[in-house]
């Protein structure tokens, strides 16, 4: 493929070219990246919050009125206490906490996944575009070296001057398309910019294509691949942990907690000398525990759980089907545009170069007409335009079903 790019556009270090750049920036920079990150990393801070027990409780106590004892006046009560949940709770707790931040992980490797497809789909629209521009410019010359052969035989009397026309019509066409390609370049750089999370009108040198071969996949093992390592679908097996877990806390409900504590009383000596023990300080072993009377309440909590667990259940089973069947989609387009690029390549751009050239040929021996000759070079852009059409939807389709299955299929 030429180079398009001008003697303004001067390659800076920061400025990425090829795919690869693209995606090393992309996952360096992107703020919605930056944020799924930082989603996980909120999740793994409540695992060690669900393994902590309640904070322990001090009491103190001031006597107004000094309590008399053989020993002594007592004066102050200080206490503390510390409350363990029931056998199982605190477990459970930090299950449904490491699940929980578990398939933040696996939403964060699922938003790399999407943005990687955003950045290889606008990467792959920028390749095409570029060969889009190349095409309609070489074939903007090959209108007007067709122009200047209607106006030789013009002035050898073997052709009208309609046919000049004729030319000059097809140019002005082309021009104008040529610029409205030349304007799409706009906003296909403000979209990878986006994902550079860079300024949208920040300019973007032309891209850098690389040859791949494209692989081969099948049904069978796209599916299997799909439900396997889908981080979407592997987040929402985890969501279905978070939810188990949740009922067996709502269980832990029925049962109390254990309080464990000690008081201390500070008692000043006796007012009498002589008493045995005089001033010692009372030391109290404490037990508490909660009443869970409100059982109603507590299996309201349950039944909740349970739904919320079925709930999501049902979700993760919606979610693979509707990727399995995108993948289905995915796949018959994926197909689809590898035998148009087999057919564009192999046989109907060579066959319209070939009538391009066979139709000058007899137009400038005066067997055709000149709107045969038109006819040929519109047949040959527009060939060449769906074989670039369909080159670049092979790569995006690759992109987007290595998205739904998780891992890259190129090679």
């Amino acid at each position: 493929m030429a180079s398009s790019i001008g003697a303004a556009e001067v390659r800076d270090v920061n400025t990425p070219q090829t795919l690869q750049e693209y995606l090393r920036q992309a996952a360096r920079n992107n703020a919605g990246l930056k944020a799924a990150f930082e989603e996980w990393k909120v999740t793994l801070e409540a695992v060690p919050q669900a393994k902590a027990l309640p904070d322990p409780r001090f009491t103190y106590g001031y006597f107004i009125d000094e309590v008399e004892t053989r020993v002594g006046p007592q004066k102050h009560r200080l206490g503390i206490m510390q409350v363990f949940p029931w056998f199982g709770t605190i477990e459970a707790r930090t299950d449904a906490a490491s699940a929980a931040a578990q398939a933040a992980h696996k939403r964060y490797e699922a938003s790399k996944l999407q943005l990687f497809y955003d950045v290889k789909d606008a990467f792959h629209e920028y390749v095409y575009l570029q060969s889009a521009i190349e095409i309609a410019r070489e074939n903007l010359d090959l209108v007007r070296h067709f122009e200047e052969v209607a106006r030789a035989r013009y002035t050898a009397a073997t052709a009208g001057h309609p046919d000049i026309i004729r030319a000059q019509v097809e140019l002005a066409t082309l021009e104008d398309e040529l610029i409205a390609l030349q304007e799409l370049r706009e906003p296909i750089v403000a979209r990878l910019n986006a994902a550079l999370n860079r300024p949208t009108s920040e300019p973007l040198l032309w891209p850098k294509p690389e040859m791949h071969e494209m692989v081969q996949v099948d049904q069978p093992t796209v599916v299997a691949a799909l439900r396997k390592q889908n981080p979407q679908l592997q987040a929402m097996d985890f969501d279905v942990e978070v939810a188990r877990n949740r009922i067996e806390l709502a269980k832990k409900k029925f049962y109390p907690d254990l309080g464990v504590g000690v008081d201390w009383i500070v008692t000043d000596d006796a007012m009498t000398s002589g008493v045995r023990d005089s001033g010692k300080d009372p030391v109290i072993l404490m037990f508490s525990l909660n009443l869970p009377i409100w059982r109603k309440s507590y299996g309201a909590a349950e039944l909740q759980a349970r739904a919320q667990s079925r709930r999501a259940l049902h979700h993760r089973q919606d979610v693979e089907n509707d990727l399995l069947a995108r993948a289905q989609e995915v796949l018959y387009d994926l197909e689809d545009s590898g035998r148009k690029l087999r057919l564009y390549e192999q046989v109907l751009v060579p066959k319209a170069q070939e009538l391009v050239g066979a139709s000058e040929t007899a137009y400038a021996a005066g067997t055709v007409d000149f709107l045969s000759l038109i006819d040929a070079e519109r047949t040959l852009l527009r060939f060449r335009l769906e074989c670039e059409r369909a080159r670049a939807n092979q790569h995006q389709r690759l992109a987007e079903l290595e998205m739904l299955v998780g891992t890259e299929l190129s090679d």
